[in-house]
């Protein structure tokens, strides 16, 4: 008769030593171009509908953090100033941090619910209701 952990042995050598994750949720990094003196984002929609947010309430946020006007242009976004792409994905990031993700689980399958002055992050997928870290 063979031993339990033998067992155990020959179906962990099976196993693959690295195991590859994928990840259901992914914020597309933003696309776009300088324009004179404005910065262009041509895919702030997508954005917005992957992290199932409205475009209004992702555009204050970046409105604040980045320090300039910005407006919507049919589907884009026009920012006020130059600049990098890279410091508009670490203010996205942030902001899934914030208002996306739950602070329990870390799933995207949240919602933003107001209660009077306060802002809650309430998640589908176990239930926590937190109350927003950072208020716009």
């Amino acid at each position: 008769m063979v031993k339990y952990e033998e067992m155990l042995d020959a179906v962990f050598g099976q196993l693959p030593k690295e195991v590859v994750s994928s990840v259901r949720y992914e914020i597309p990094k933003v696309k776009g171009h300088i324009e004179g003196n404005k910065t262009i984002i041509i895919n702030f929609v997508q954005i917005c509908d992957i992290l199932n947010r409205k475009t209004a309430h992702l555009l204050k946020y970046l409105q604040r953090e980045l320090a300039t006007p910005a407006k919507m242009e049919g589907n884009r976004l026009v920012l006020g100033r130059k600049i990098s792409s890279n410091s508009i994905n670490s203010k996205i990031e942030e902001y899934a941090d914030n208002f996306v993700l739950c602070y329990s689980c870390k799933k995207p399958d949240t919602t933003l619910i107001k209660e009077g002055e306060l802002m809650f992050v309430k998640c589908m997928a176990c239930g926590a209701k937190n109350r927003v870290k950072k208020g716009i």
